[in-house]
C-alpha cells in the first residue's frame, strides 16, 4: 500500500505537506511536537492503514514544509492541520498529537468540531498538568536557556525526555534532529507553547468528543486533574517522551484501543 505524498495551503498560505495512506472511513490524523516533523509517526503507518485513512503532516517550520512564517503560534499550527482535513474532506476524524502536538490538536478540535470524533494526546505534556497556568515571569524563565544557546538548550531538554533504559542510538538521533531546528521558530513555538494555558483548558471544556491521553510513566500525570477536564488516561511503562518510537508495539495497542473508544460501535 503506497502513501500519497499531497500539499494544502495554510490560512496563511504556506504551503503544508502531508501524506496519506490507506482509505478507511476513519481518518487518523497525526500531528508531530515541537521540533520534530511527520517521521515521528513512521512506525504506526502500516498498523492502522489496513482499516483507516492515515494522515502525516510536517506543521509550517517542520519537516518539508513552508518556513516562513511571522508568528509560530498554536493557532497558526492548528490552521495547518485544518487546511489539511478540509483538502481531503474528512468527515470523520480522530486527531493525535504528540507532545506540544497535543495543544495543536486540541485548537484544531475546536474549529473541526463536527468532523472530530476524538483527540488522542500523546504524552502531551501541556496535557499532564493541565491545572497549572504560568505567568508571563515563569514562561520568560523556561525560555532564557534557549533565548541564550538554542542548541545546547535543546539538545538537555531531549536528553530529559528519555529513560536510563532507551536506545542510546535513539535518543542521540532525536538529540540530533531536534537541536538543529531554527531557534526562531523553536523558541516562538515554546513561547506559545507555555503562555496559552488558559486557552488550552477553554479548548479541553469546549470539546465535546472523546479525549484520550496515552502518557509514559515517567513522568507524573495528574489523573484528578485530567479527569476534570474530561481526559481519560492510558500509561506505558519503560519508555519515555516518544513512546510511539521506544514501544511502538505497545503504543499502538493502546492507541488501537483508544481510536476505538473513540468511535461508535458500528465503526471498523
Amino acid at each position: 500500500m503506497h502513501a500519497q505524498s499531497l500539499v494544502a495551503i495554510s490560512a496563511d498560505g504556506l504551503p503544508i505537506h502531508y501524506d496519506v495512506q490507506g482509505n478507511g472511513a476513519i481518518a487518523l490524523v497525526f500531528v508531530h511536537g515541537w521540533c520534530c516533523d511527520r517521521r515521528c509517526w513512521d512506525r504506526q503507518v502500516d498498523a492502522f492503514a489496513l482499516s483507516y485513512t492515515v494522515v502525516r503532516l510536517d506543521l509550517a517550520g517542520h519537516g518539508t514544509s513552508g518556513q516562513h512564517r511571522t508568528q509560530w503560534t498554536v493557532p497558526a499550527f492548528a490552521h495547518d492541520v485544518m487546511a489539511v482535513v478540509r483538502q481531503l474532506e474528512l468527515e470523520q476524524v480522530v486527531l493525535i498529537g504528540h507532545s506540544a502536538g497535543g495543544a495543536v490538536i486540541v485548537e484544531a478540535a475546536r474549529y473541526l468540531s463536527t468532523a472530530v470524533r476524538g483527540v488522542v494526546g500523546v504524552d502531551a505534556h501541556t496535557w499532564r498538568t493541565v491545572e497549572h497556568i504560568r505567568t508571563p515571569a515563569q514562561v520568560a524563565a523556561l525560555l532564557a536557556p534557549f533565548r541564550s544557546n538554542f542548541v545546547e538548550a535543546t539538545r538537555t531538554l531531549v536528553r530529559s525526555m528519555f529513560v536510563p533504559t532507551s536506545d542510546p542510538t535513539l535518543v542521540e538521533r532525536m538529540v540530533a534532529a531536534m537541536s538543529a531546528a531554527p531557534p526562531h521558530i523553536g523558541i516562538g513555538w515554546l513561547e506559545a507553547l507555555w503562555g496559552q494555558d488558559r486557552n488550552l483548558q477553554a479548548g479541553l471544556q469546549e470539546i465535546t468528543a472523546r479525549k484520550i491521553a496515552i502518557n509514559s510513566c515517567y513522568c507524573p500525570t495528574n489523573r484528578a486533574a485530567a479527569q476534570q477536564y474530561g481526559i481519560e488516561v492510558m500509561l506505558m511503562g519503560g519508555v519515555g517522551h516518544f513512546v510511539m518510537l521506544e514501544d511502538a508495539h505497545t503504543f499502538n495497542h493502546l492507541l488501537a484501543e483508544a481510536v476505538q473508544h473513540c468511535l461508535p460501535p458500528s465503526a471498523p
